[in-house]
């Protein structure tokens, strides 16, 4: 009977202990993570844009006579040149010719002039006499006339072959980069052949292409900061601001004057932006924001040490912090780095708790 007893107590105790609940062990965080709070700046507005660089403006230098062969070339492509420089010249020897002949031609006729004016006088002291009739002085006084304009004639002519002579020597019409060149050692040239381009006073623009929407924010003197195929950054303002938009692509061209000293070339592509009036934004740093399936997010920490995921939409972007335009609250705590690691509602570690500067 007493062995009954014992076995009936043991039981007992086996039982009572298999009926108390089992201690729930430790969750174990997954990442140790640093929190900062959104803040508030003052940020300029950016527009984004792409262009191509083209010449400020473009000179054209050409023949002004015909029928004569360049005899030499003083400038290449690249040349920098100063307004009135030598570029390239001209045989003249023909041209030189007929300079001469036309002083002769000049001479002659101041001549006839000299010798019809004598004859006028004489006429006039003759027909005060009587001994010659009216008609006859008439006679004299056209003479006179008419050397007049033989000489006037002869002058023209000597004046428009000096102009020509001058035509032989192609020079620089402005300060400037040669960009073009077209001339060839000998040969002969009709009025208006293209012999140089050059580029006025060596500017270079960034003709970025802007939409209806963002041209209306766009005024001249705004700062414009571009960056080149080679990765070297360059900052301009804005010149000038189309009046129209191209109807083929609805787009329309801003002007921006870029230093001379820059790296920039004509017929380089660049991308950059203009910077508009300054507003409000409320910035976090880029590391806090993760881009998953398209979306961008960012994790806060609730009380509970885990983590919430929030879709949230970005502006801008500037000194490696980011514009949160929606999806948060500014008093919440954000992870500053590691979302790429994190999940939804996942356990973290909080190593600093700070209102850090994004």
């Amino acid at each position: 009977m007493a062995i009954i007893v014992c076995a009936l107590v043991v039981a007992s105790i086996y039982f009572r202990r298999g009926a108390e609940p089992a201690v729930a062990a430790p969750e174990v965080s997954s990442l140790s993570v640093e929190v900062v709070q959104a803040r508030r700046q003052i940020w300029p507005q950016l527009l984004f844009a792409n262009g191509a660089l083209a010449p400020w403006q473009e000179a054209v230098i050409n023949a002004e006579t015909s029928n004569l062969r360049i005899a030499s070339i003083e400038a290449d492509v690249g040349s920098r040149v100063k307004k009135g420089q030598l570029l390239a010249t001209l045989a003249s020897e023909t041209v030189v010719a007929e300079e001469s002949k036309q002083k002769a031609l000049v001479a002659q006729a101041e001549a006839n002039l000299k010798q019809a004016r004598s004859n006028d006088r004489r006429a006039q002291v003759v027909g005060e006499g009587g001994a010659l009739s009216e008609q006859q002085r008439e006679d004299y006084r056209i003479k006179v006339a008419l050397a007049e304009a033989d000489l006037a004639s002869a002058r023209a002519e000597l004046q428009s072959t000096r102009i020509r002579l001058r035509q032989t020597r192609i020079v620089a019409v402005d300060d400037g980069i040669i960009s073009a060149r077209t001339a060839l050692l000998g040969k002969v040239l009709s009025a208006g052949d293209e012999l140089f381009r050059l580029v006025r006073d060596g500017r270079i623009e960034w003709q970025a292409e802007l939409d209806a929407r963002q041209l209306a924010q766009v005024q001249p003197g705004q700062i414009a900061r571009m960056t080149l195929p080679g990765g070297q950054s360059v900052e301009g303002r804005v010149r000038l601001v189309s009046p129209t938009l191209s109807t083929k692509t609805s787009r329309a061209l801003v002007y921006i004057s870029l230093p001379n000293d820059s790296a920039a070339q004509a017929g380089m592509y660049a991308s950059g932006q203009i910077e508009l009036a300054p507003r409000e934004a409320v910035t976090v740093p880029d590391t806090a924001v993760i881009l998953r399936d398209g979306r961008s997010y960012v994790f806060t920490l609730n009380e509970d040490m885990r983590v919430v995921q929030r879709p949230v939409v970005v502006g801008r972007r500037l000194h490696q912090a980011v514009e949160i335009l929606s999806g948060l609250d500014e008093p919440a705590r954000i992870v500053r780095a590691g979302g790429a690691f994190l999940n939804d509602g996942a356990s973290v570690t909080l190593v600093q708790a700070q209102v850090a500067q994004p």
